[in-house]
This record gives C-alpha cells, structure tokens and sequence, in this order.
C-alpha cells in the first residue's frame, strides 16, 4: 500500500492540488478555482471533493498521510489565513480547522505560508537535504522567504517571520506592494527587475533595445532575459543591478543568520549566472570578513511546476516528526 500526502497551494486565481509519495514524485496533480464570490463554506467543500476525487483517480490503494496548505498570510500556529490581500476570504478563516472537518480521518492536516511551504519542500526533496541551517528566497510576484535554523522552520512569536523580503535596501525608494517604500521586494521580484527596465530605458533614451517596443503590461522576466542573452545593454543591466540588490539583502540575512546557504527560486532565477554571478559578487562585497566566502548561494533544486505542491505536501512530514 503506497503512503502519500497531499499538498495543496492556494493562488489567488487558481488552487493547485496534488498527491505527492514518500519520494516526492507528484502521482497526480490538478486544481479548482480560488474564488472570488467569498464563500470559504462552498469553497472548501469544492477542494474536499477535489482531493476525494483526485485520490481516487489514481486507481491505487493509498494511504494518506495528511493534506499539508501552502498559502498567503498563512499562519502555521493557529492554522488560519489572516487577512490575505489576494483572497476573497475576508479576515482570520480558521482553514485548518474546516479542512479537517471534511477530512476527520486524518491525523496531520497543516498549513503555513506559500514560501515556507517551499522551503520545507527544498529541506525534505530537494538541495537542503542534509542541511540544519539554511535560507530560502522565492523571487516571483514578491519575494518571499524561509528561514531554517537548527533543523526547524523559524516561524516566530506570532507565526509570520521570514519577510526578508521587505527588508529596506533604499531609504525612500520604491513603492513596495506592501505600501513601505526601497524594500529588496520592490527591486528584487519580477515585477521589480521589470521597473528597473523601463526605469534604464528612460536613463539611455534606449529606443534601439529589444525591451522597447513592449509595453510596460507586457514586459517580464524572460523578456528580459531573452534580451539579455541577444547582448541587450538594458537587458544586462537590469540582472547587474537586481543582483547588487539581492547580494546586498542576503548579506543582511547573512549577518543575521549564518546560514550555511542560501537557495533561490522562482521564475527570475532560470536566467543562471545572469542573475546569481552578480549576487554572489554583491553579497560577498557587503558581507563581514568572517562571513567571506563561505556561504553558498544555490539554485532550488525542486521542480518548479511542481514545487509549492511538493512543498505543501512536505508539511505532513514535518508534523509527523512531532
């Protein structure tokens, strides 16, 4: 009889769910829908179901370990989501408490953030195996982040630390989406490298770039990085100086932490030694001698069309170790 789990990561378009066995091979994935009419009663019976019917599509005799949720403002403690901008769900929605209602079978049902669900995921499948300290840093939308010291998650007094992403990089920079302004998020994410763009384009008057004919809807990162690679002065420029930026936050975290490593992932980090050369370059630069050279900063090793599944799923792992 296999064992699996279950992980489930909530977007705010779209909920993904998949079942995941003990290797972390995704056997099944598919999704539903995240609402927008606010119904988090109707909501949850339609991902019960889901999960009930993707468990039986496999045709196998299983056994569910748990159902472990990647989601925003996730909070591990209390099992809620609190608060998420993205959501329909309005306020504190206890979801583990309604999960397991609909699951009272199961043992383990937990939920954190989407970030540390990634994180565990990388601790338990991917290149953190092995590893008690280490950080991690999803560059997408935002930027996310995770912290594992001693082996364990670092979620904080009240479950939400491990914002690296809003550390304040430049004093009364950039808008960040949060409302605070320079934070490594508003320079760092895609949306970040993508304003570093057009912000080069109008330093240069670079009318003769790859990048200028897009509008500002419909440049990204690979646009970027498509560019790049065609020898786009703009293009190299954005990775150089989202780099500076990312090195000098993780020399930060660095300080903080004396992590072992640092791993990157998300959509900006396919572009390779584009972007973690100038990292690795800027980071060792604002780091204190004991620091030089002996952090590693590494490329996530999870699937990313799988990973915030295999990274929720990972969550059940985490709480039978308890």
């Amino acid at each position: 009889m296999k064992k699996v789990s279950v992980g489930v990561d909530i977007g705010g378009t779209n909920t993904a769910i998949g079942v995941v066995d003990e290797a972390g091979k995704v056997i099944v994935k598919g999704g539903i829908e995240t609402p927008s009419h606010g119904d988090i009663e109707k909501y949850m019976d339609d991902l019960a179901k889901a999960i009930r019917d993707m468990l039986n599509s496999t045709g196998e005799i299983l056994t569910v370990l748990g159902i472990g949720v990647g989601a925003p403002n996730g909070n591990y403690y209390s099992g809620t989501i609190e608060y998420a901008p993205n959501l329909s769900f309005q306020g504190v929605i206890p979801f583990v408490e309604l999960l397991k209602k609909r699951f009272p079978e199961l043992d383990h049902v937990a939920l954190t953030n989407d970030a540390n669900a990634a994180t565990i995921g990388e601790m338990i499948y991917g290149g953190a195996k092995g590893m008690k300290n280490f950080v991690m840093f999803t560059l997408g939308t935002g930027v996310g982040s995770g912290i594992v010291v001693n082996g364990d998650l670092v979620y904080g007094a009240d479950g939400f630390a491990g914002e690296c992403g809003h550390t304040t990089l430049v004093p009364d920079g950039r808008l960040c989406g949060c409302g605070a302004k320079g934070h490594l998020e508003a320079y760092c994410s895609a949306p970040g490298m993508k304003r570093t763009a057009f912000e080069l384009m109008a330093k240069y008057n670079a009318t003769d770039s790859k990048m200028a004919d897009k509008s500002f809807n419909e440049l990204d990162s690979k646009m970027i990085y498509d560019a790049a690679e065609a020898g786009d002065k703009v293009a190299l420029e954005v990775f150089e100086l989202t780099g500076k930026y990312l090195g000098q936050g993780l020399a930060d975290t660095v300080h903080h932490l004396s992590p072992e490593a640092v791993f990157l992932f998300g959509g900006p980090t396919a572009a390779g030694e584009y972007i973690f050369k100038p990292t690795k370059e800027s980071m060792e630069e604002h780091l204190l001698p004991i620091f030089k050279d002996k952090i590693q900063i590494l490329p996530s090793k999870l699937d990313s069309g799988d990973a915030a599944i295999v990274g929720a799923s990972a969550l059940v792992y985490k709480e039978m170790e308890k």
